[in-house]
């Protein structure tokens, strides 16, 4: 049987990359890891045992950012979010 590449669903190309990053929610900072990312989403990773709310505030000192994100998905350490727009760092 004939083995052929996994048909690409995703609209946007993801940029591989390692950016040390904090999801901010309720006055609790997270440490994280952005594994990739594009100009409307990211994967991160995340310890397995945090309870990582809907929506927050992910800043990423490599960007000098801080996006607003919404979960999309969960599996295990990997969490991937819509950023649906840059908010002012403090």
């Amino acid at each position: 049987m004939a083995e052929y590449p996994e048909t690409e669903r995703r609209l946007h190309v993801r940029e591989f990359v390692l950016k040390e990053a904090t999801i901010i929610a309720s006055g609790v900072r997270i440490g994280c890891s952005v594994r990739n990312q594009h100009e409307q989403g990211a994967e991160l990773r995340v310890a397995v045992d945090m309870d990582i709310p809907e929506r927050f505030l992910l800043e990423v000192p490599a960007d000098d950012m801080a996006y607003r994100a919404l979960v999309r998905w969960r599996r295990n350490d990997r969490v991937g979010v819509a950023l649906y727009s840059n908010a002012p760092k403090d």
